[in-house]
C-alpha cells in the first residue's frame, strides 16, 4: 500500500505564495508520474500539474502555467508545488496523486490540503 501525505497548505492574501509538498511512502512501490489536482467548493476536481518521475517532464494547466512550478526529489519520493502570484480563484483543496506505471491510472491519492487565497 502506498501512502501520500500532503503538507504546506494555508491561507494567504492575493499575490502571495505557498509551497505544497507530497511525500510518498510504502513497502514497495514504483512511480511513473506524480501530479497535483485541486477541487474548489462546489466544483469538480481539476488537473493542476504533473511531473514524470524518470525524465522530470512537466505539464501544467493553462490556469497555473507561469505561476506554479512542480518539482520532485527522487531521494525522498516527494513532489513539490511552488505557487506564486496566487489569486482567490486558486482557493481549493489540493490533492497529490501517483501513477505507478504508464499503463495505470492514478491509483493513489493523498488526503488533500486546503489552500485559501483572500482578496
Amino acid at each position: 500500500q502506498v501512502q501520500l501525505v500532503e503538507s504546506g497548505g494555508g491561507s494567504v492574501p492575493a499575490g502571495g505564495s505557498l509551497r505544497l509538498s507530497c511525500a510518498a511512502s510504502g513497502r514497495t512501490f514504483t512511480i511513473y508520474m506524480m501530479s497535483w489536482f485541486r477541487q474548489a467548493s462546489g466544483k469538480e476536481r481539476e488537473f493542476v500539474s504533473s511531473i514524470n518521475w524518470s525524465g522530470a517532464g512537466t505539464v501544467y494547466a493553462d490556469s497555473v502555467r507561469g505561476r506554479f512550478t512542480i518539482s520532485r526529489d527522487i531521494t525522498k519520493n516527494t513532489i513539490y508545488l511552488q505557487m506564486n502570484r496566487l489569486t482567490p480563484e486558486d482557493t481549493a483543496v489540493y490533492y497529490c496523486a501517483l501513477r505507478p506505471s504508464a499503463y495505470a491510472g492514478y491509483q493513489y491519492w493523498g488526503q488533500g490540503t486546503q489552500v485559501t487565497v483572500s482578496s
